[in-house]
């Protein structure tokens, strides 16, 4: 059986991923709307009404926008962590009374909803709770890290097992340094709980890239402090200076905020 990944949007106004099969399948953050993930999947020849469940990362607008809809009128499960489910009810997205049903899922601790054992760790971010996932699929491992404040044990634990990995590249640290944005927001950006830059996710992949990673997929990038060749060189040189032949060992594709991606499929 074939393992399929989408990226519906990736960026501060709205984040979505799709992972399954040609059956079943799951996202993970909903921030844009409704129609655009309905189109978006109808558009991919993926039915809408296979979807099992909403695995969430944290509970920041861009990532829980359609939520509530989602679970209330469509009665499609939510899973994440206690903390965030309740960062969620807080939120203008859910109606807390009829937000249900909702699934409480522990870090590390892995959950099995049919061929997929999925597995929530700490992210370290500046939210209420933030995880990222690592989603298991017969011989397949997916990793999903959006919205990384820096690099942390746990992140490299689970990176060094995947085959396809999605992690952030924020920024590139002159346009954020020469840019508009306040000094306060500039600061929390790059303070170690908010985002990854270019030049830290290169270096992370440069050196911890295993053997087994096949495709990664730089997501999250900046509108105004980052461009996708910018992020894709940054990244791109630091793995051939460490020997890692991008195109040849390793697939590396920038997505687009909110343009979505090619439907890849992976037997």
């Amino acid at each position: 059986m074939a393992l399929k990944f989408l990226c519906l949007a990736s960026g501060s106004s709205g984040n979505c991923y799709y992972l399954g099969t040609s059956d079943y399948g799951f996202l993970f953050d909903v921030g844009i709307g409704i129609r655009t993930i309905k189109k978006t999947l109808k558009d991919n020849k993926i039915d809408f009404v296979r979807i099992l469940a909403v695995f969430v990362t944290h509970d920041h607008s861009d990532h829980i926008k359609s939520v509530g809809s989602l679970n209330i009128k469509y009665q499609i499960p939510v899973y994440t962590t206690e903390r965030i489910h309740s960062a969620i009810m807080q939120s203008c997205y859910v109606d807390k009374n009829g937000y249900n049903p909702r699934t409480v899922i522990e870090k590390d601790q892995s959950v099995q909803i049919r061929d997929f054992r999925i597995t929530a760790f700490e992210i370290p971010h500046d939210a209420n709770d933030c995880v990222g996932y690592h989603i298991r699929f017969e011989n397949h491992n997916v990793v999903l890290a959006t919205d990384v404040g820096h690099i942390n044990d746990t992140l490299i634990k689970y990176a060094g097992l995947a085959n396809h990995l999605i992690i952030e590249s924020n920024y590139d640290k002159d346009m954020l340094l020469e840019g508009r944005y306040p000094k306060y927001l500039k600061q929390r950006i790059m303070n170690g709980s908010g985002h990854l830059s270019n030049h830290e996710t290169a270096q992370f992949l440069a050196t911890h890239a295993g053997s087994q990673l096949k495709n990664v997929w730089l997501c999250h990038l900046s509108r105004d402090n980052n461009r996708p060749e910018l992020a894709y060189k940054t990244v791109a040189d630091a793995m051939r200076q460490n020997g890692i032949r991008v195109g040849e060992d390793i697939n590396l594709v920038p997505l687009q905020r909110s343009t979505p991606s090619e439907l890849y499929i992976f037997e």
